[in-house]
């Protein structure tokens, strides 16, 4: 365990380094805030609520869904290892004396931990300076059930992106995946539009799905919508989680070997 904290440490240093990142992912976070009060300006003119959310709650819902969104960092992991499989460099992966899975899930959590407070002050401020209410619910357990589920997220996005990294031993070019990965998994979170304006039957697919409770359900739960939800979604986020673990492991144990440690 200690190995793995000294990961943690490691990476969560290494962000210092790279400043201008952090301010650039500062400035997306704010933009991307700053659209949706514009948007939801104008399609709130002359309206109480859309969907069951006031003006109020849907801001809300936008800039703490943004800040969970920005949270995960897991997309450098599976662009990471597809390079350096590439170039020849993974070996020292190999021969480490920790988990590969593991090394690259410390290394998520070491980024996280940086950006966490970081965001969490741009988040803060922004409520400051906007004056718009903040709408959040009061019920402490139902807000322990949506860090849970935040954490539970981060960890199943990183495991997700660990396996497409591995994909590259067999496939050797995983941009498509990526892409697919990438633009499926910013509608489905709930990052793009909440997916309470959705039809029913389509968002009760979506509950079968790691996706839903990864910055969907957590950021409703903190405006104190779909608290009904809390304790399934927590149930379901851990079973794929722990089913992705296990899933990587017989992976990763199947194609390592195929590989060689020369570049291509």
């Amino acid at each position: 365990m200690k190995k793995y904290l000294e990961i943690v440490r490691v990476y969560m240093k290494a962000q210092l380094i790279w400043r201008p990142d952090t301010f650039v992912d500062m400035i997306l976070a704010v933009a991307k805030i700053l659209f949706a009060w514009i948007l939801w300006s104008i399609l709130f003119e002359g309206k109480n609520q859309i969907a069951g959310l006031s003006f109020q709650t849907m801001i809300s819902y936008y800039i703490i869904s943004s800040y969970v969104f920005q949270l995960d960092k897991s997309a450098e992991i599976s662009q990471q290892m597809t390079g350096m499989l590439r170039n020849g460099t993974f070996s020292k992966y190999m021969v480490i004396p920790v988990q590969t899975q593991g090394y690259f899930v410390a290394m998520e959590a070491g980024k996280i931990a940086f950006s966490a407070g970081i965001g969490f002050f741009v988040t803060f401020l922004w409520f400051c300076l906007s004056g718009i209410p903040f709408v959040h619910t009061a019920n402490l357990k139902i807000l322990l059930c949506g860090i849970i589920m935040v954490v539970l997220g981060l960890l199943f996005m990183a495991e997700l992106n660990y396996f497409l990294g591995i994909l590259t031993l067999k496939f050797e070019e995983i941009s498509t995946f990526l892409m697919i990965k990438d633009n499926f998994s910013a509608f489905v979170t709930g990052a793009v539009i909440p997916l309470a304006l959705l039809p029913e039957w389509m968002t009760a697919g979506m509950r079968f799905l790691p996706f839903y409770y990864v910055t969907y359900l957590p950021s409703m739960l903190f405006i104190g919508k779909c608290e009904d939800e809390a304790v399934t979604g927590i149930f379901v986020l851990s079973i794929w989680c722990i089913a992705f673990i296990v899933f990587n492991q017989a992976t990763y144990k199947h194609y390592r070997i195929k590989y060689d440690g020369a570049g291509i």
